[in-house]
């Protein structure tokens, strides 16, 4: 059944309706060499929430701090009826360590950054944006509860993290009494499905909204690139204002992956649809998903993402996609495909004695 922005999901164990598509703002502002004028990104903004949507995604220090400031300027409108979802940890100050991290210091002080540049009194969804290995989880959740109680945060959320420690905190935050986690970002797409490991059936498990960040594979699920691209480098590809550069340096472009675009461009071209339409709603389909962030440049880039509401991939497209895409689950997760630990699990299996 197509879905529209207005096809409201629960954010997690929360009662927060969001749209099934968030809209990401990474390329509000031009500072990092490729993104949206001012313009252009208001453009943008109002398309979304006039089709319906309501969950904006931001950091805060997304283009050094103009992705935040321009939403602080187009939501003064309609600020009541949006989910501002924005993020701490990434370093607000080169050379002052306790700018970035996730300790107490910098979650105060890039909450108060956020809310200036924002222009608003409250942030709707506060994410971890990067686990630092160094900050003790319970001085985390307490700060993140404070500022709960404080009401400058509504919910909380974690972003980048191993399972394992959501999962610990989960738990803590639950026997404490403190605020939930509702929501997990990872990077989830066709090419990157290692999370389907653990972190997504941790996060249906824990009670948290799985929001996966570049579902496109930094544009390579567009089909935009070919297999020329795979002897390029960062030095050496043309910089055409696009987010080229970063996605050869990520490492996103291999064999593997444009293997898989190739069977996406089937599946597109069976649905007169495009290859980030497809790529779209195969993550939206995954019922462990709640909103994939999606990000343009353009309004036609927007549309684009935006008609994968509309795409039914049929069963047997799906196989295919899931074929193409497919990867080691690793251990204990292969063991329990076999069908000798099944049946050990279930009881129904005979063991004979060694002598």
């Amino acid at each position: 059944m197509p879905l529209t922005l207005d096809t409201y999901r629960l954010l997690g164990r929360s009662g927060l309706r969001v749209s099934p598509l968030a809209l990401g703002t990474a390329t509000f502002g031009t500072e990092w060499g490729w993104g949206a004028e001012r313009d252009d990104a208001r453009k943008l903004f109002d398309h979304y929430v006039e089709r319906g949507g309501n969950f904006i995604d931001t950091a805060s220090t997304y283009t050094e701090g103009s992705s935040e400031r321009l939403l602080g300027e187009f939501t003064r409108a309609s600020r009541e009826s949006l989910v501002l979802a924005t993020k701490f940890s990434t370093l607000r100050r080169p050379g002052d360590p306790n700018s970035g991290g996730n300790h107490r210091k910098t979650l105060f002080g890039s909450v108060e950054t956020s809310l200036r540049q924002l222009n608003t009194e409250y942030i709707d969804l506060l994410y971890l944006h990067l686990w630092d290995f160094t900050t003790p989880v319970e001085e985390i959740l307490r700060g993140l509860d404070d500022l709960v109680r404080q009401g400058k945060v509504l919910y909380v959320a974690i972003s980048n993290t191993p399972a394992w420690q959501v999962s610990r905190m989960q738990a803590i935050a639950d026997l404490r009494g403190w605020s939930p986690l509702v929501a997990l970002q990872i990077e989830y797409n066709l090419i990157e499905r290692t999370g389907e490991r653990d972190l997504i059936p941790m996060a249906r498990e824990m009670g948290l909204g799985v929001v996966p960040w570049s579902p496109l594979a930094g544009g390579v699920l567009t089909g935009k690139y070919s297999r020329a691209d795979l002897t390029a480098t960062p030095d050496t590809a043309p910089d055409d204002g696009t987010r080229r550069n970063l996605t050869l340096a990520g490492g996103a472009l291999t064999e593997r992956s444009l293997a898989i675009v190739d069977v996406v461009k089937e599946v597109a071209t069976e649905l007169d649809r495009t290859p980030a339409q497809v790529g779209l709603a195969w993550t939206l389909r995954n019922p462990g998903v709640t909103a994939p962030v999606i990000g343009a440049r353009t309004l036609a880039q927007l549309d684009d993402n935006l008609g994968a509401l509309e795409v039914d991939l049929t069963p047997a497209q799906l196989a295919r996609l899931d074929e193409a895409s497919a990867f080691e689950p690793g251990h204990p997760h292969d063991l329990y495909t076999r069908e000798s630990t099944v049946a050990l699990t279930r009881g129904d299996m005979r063991i004979e004695a060694r002598r």
